[in-house]
């Protein structure tokens, strides 16, 4: 009780606080502690904000113990935050055709790729526009996860020794791939993947390399399999409260836009390069076993990404519609390189310069 009423006085006073300063002050809601990289996408996020914007804007971050990611919506439509990161999946109901994307996640090859894929897709993709109405908010765009492998208590070296394996599984497309090699996937939160490792529940699970250190699995697991799997790139980095962007001039809207921009490649950087060379830095300290897969593992994984992709992508349009930006992005970022920085200037031109700003998000 105690804690409903502490959100809902922070809650007054945040839309008290916006309507003095004038949109001049932004309450931003990474809904992630220091070490995590959203906090760290919304720093510079903030500086980005102050940057485009000459000064006239500035963001404060508050904490996940004020706003975390299931209370992202209720904080967007109160006042709470005026900006918030939100999870599609998390709210999984008022984001079925957004969603869909995520069932494309056997495709990622490339993290910035799926990133700006996922942003192009958001903006682009009508329906998705209409879920994001009814949400109360605006989409600014999307970020990604580094490619997922295998992080095992015993060793996967063929095809033949994924067969019996119990992994943990982060998603439907994961299950899939699992299944169609024999392991069986377990649905398990990802917090509780080192005590269902150490216990022997689980032989492994299909995860971020970070999760070595995010979750401490350097402490348990003994193989790294590089078998690239997927990623996770269903986010809206900068989820924009629809009565805050309504208040805003399309110029402003604009310059937020501008700041989202610069600001969502910083999650995919943080999350696809710099915490996973951290990671493997640690694990090159200890004595896990890092297992480069033969050829024909490789393949065979590949193959089966492929089709499970290609099935998805013909089971509607908007899966069609994300498989297609995938590979126009895949190509982008083959030709740019990982620059966060290259790649927000091409987005600008692929992405938000053809939005009319009047109504996007209207």
């Amino acid at each position: 009780m105690k804690k409903a009423l502490k959100l809902t006085g922070l809650a007054l006073a945040a839309g008290m606080a916006w309507t003095a300063a004038q949109a001049e002050n932004l309450m931003l809601a990474p809904a992630a502690p220091g070490p995590h990289p959203a906090h760290y996408m919304y720093e510079k996020f903030a500086g980005f904000l102050s940057e485009e914007t000459d000064g006239a804007f500035t963001g404060t971050i508050i904490g996940p113990e004020v706003v975390s990611l299931p209370q992202m919506k209720d904080a967007l439509q109160t006042g709470l935050a005026q900006v918030g990161n939100s999870l599609p999946l998390y709210f999984a109901a008022d984001f079925p055709l957004t969603g869909k994307a995520g069932d494309l996640a056997l495709l990622g090859r490339s993290s910035h790729a799926m990133g700006w894929a996922m942003t192009e897709f958001g903006v682009t993709c009508a329906p998705c526009q209409d879920e994001y109405k009814k949400f109360g908010a605006v989409f600014m765009g999307s970020g990604s996860s580094d490619v997922y492998v295998l992080l095992t208590t015993k060793p996967i070296r063929t095809l033949d020794d994924l067969k019996g394996m119990r992994l943990r599984s982060g998603g439907a497309p994961y299950s899939r791939w699992a299944e169609h090699f024999g392991a069986t996937p377990v649905n398990l939160p990802v917090g509780d993947t080192f005590e269902a490792m150490s216990q022997g529940t689980i032989d492994g699970t299909m995860a971020s390399i970070v999760d070595m250190l995010s979750y401490r699995l350097v402490d348990v697991a003994k193989y790294v399999t590089n078998v690239p799997l997927g990623t996770y790139h269903v986010t809206s980095n900068f989820t924009i409260s629809a009565d805050v962007w309504k208040g805003l001039s399309a110029d402003q809207r604009m310059k937020l836009a501008r700041a989202a921009n610069r600001g969502n490649p910083q999650l995919t950087d943080r999350w696809g390069f710099q915490l996973p060379a951290a990671a493997r830095e640690a694990v090159a300290g200890t004595d896990i076993e890092v297992i480069e897969p033969a050829e024909d593992f490789l393949a065979a994984s590949n193959a089966f990404a492929e089709e499970d992709a290609a099935a998805r992508a013909a089971e509607s349009a908007e899966s069609a519609q994300f498989a297609e930006l995938v590979e126009k992005w895949t190509a982008i970022v083959d030709e740019i390189g990982n620059d966060p920085e290259a790649l927000a200037a091409r987005a600008w031109d692929e992405i938000w310069a053809k939005v009319d700003f009047e109504t996007y998000g209207m």
